[in-house]
């Protein structure tokens, strides 16, 4: 190549550059780990339901919250269930979903939640799943680079042919390329006791529940929909569209004596009152 032509491509590689005026900014990295874990409890959508008979309880209408969870260990960051799709953000007063007649409403999109953490889906080490029904598993697909934490029984049982009726498997399609760790029981995730997940199968196959050790705080137990509302486990009523009714029982009875063992606060993830008497995000637990 002549220096003539060496110069010209030369220019034309500089170029860029130089019509901006500057280098493009390097990528900005997410928040330096905590000291201590640290729980931030956040709003991912509500559920208006007409009447609470089908879900076991006295026939009224209520209001439920699907709660989700962001985890700060010291070892890497985790995300407790992913609420509602937060497309439905888009529609003012919500969407009614088709197949069980509930109205869905998302105020807030997770998304925005973990901005306010100054965290991207990218940042987010670890996604794990009470279950994969639809208020859930929304936003499972936000993370594609992240582990996803799922029982074996529920991901064999939600994709299977033709789907369960309260699945959507469009939600969380990206499974097939995520980093998978599928669980056949318990799960210590960051190795010191701080973190697990505990099977409690009847609400689906594979349903878990999450149990944490704060500094301070002590030791929290999240439901999932090990039940729904308080009465739901005060009385063990079992929601007709439960998998198993018995072994949702016994799912209740092992999760009350753990509860019991450890001295532990019970968190039931869709009672409102239950969420609200956690710090208000972005606060946290410690």
């Amino acid at each position: 190549m002549s220096l003539e032509r060496w110069l010209i491509a030369l220019f034309l590689v500089l170029l860029p550059s130089c019509a901006t005026g500057a280098k493009a900014p390097p990528p900005q990295p997410g928040p330096e780990p905590p000291e201590d874990v640290r729980l931030y409890a956040l709003d991912c959508g509500r559920a208006e339901i007409a009447d609470m008979s089908a879900f076991g309880d006295e026939p009224r209408a209520r209001e439920l919250v699907a709660s989700c969870y962001v985890i700060r260990h010291p070892r890497g960051t985790l995300v407790w269930d992913t609420g509602i799709d937060d497309t439905i953000a888009q529609t003012k007063g919500g969407v009614v979903h088709e197949r069980t007649g509930i109205r869905f409403r998302v105020d807030t999109p997770l998304r925005e939640h973990l901005r306010a953490l100054n965290l991207s889906p990218a940042d987010v080490d670890y996604v794990a799943f009470s279950h994969l029904h639809v208020d859930h598993a929304g936003n499972a697909n936000l993370f594609p680079s992240s582990t996803w934490i799922l029982n074996r029984r529920e991901l064999e049982w939600a994709t299977a042919t033709p789907p369960p009726p309260t699945i959507e498997p469009e939600l969380f399609s990206a499974y097939r390329t995520a980093k998978l760790k599928l669980l056949d029981g318990e799960a210590d995730i960051f190795g010191d006791g701080a973190v697990r997940i505990v099977p409690t199968p009847g609400h689906t196959p594979g349903h878990q529940s999450l149990v944490l050790r704060l500094k301070r705080a002590g030791t929290l137990v999240i439901s999932g929909d090990v039940c729904h509302t308080h009465a739901n486990w005060q009385h063990r009523r079992v929601p007709p569209f439960n998998t198993d009714r018995e072994e949702s029982l016994r799912s209740m009875e092992r999760l009350d004596a753990l509860i019991g063992a450890a001295g532990a606060r019970f968190v039931v993830q869709h009672e409102p009152d239950d969420l609200a008497a956690l710090p208000r995000f972005p606060a946290f637990l410690d």
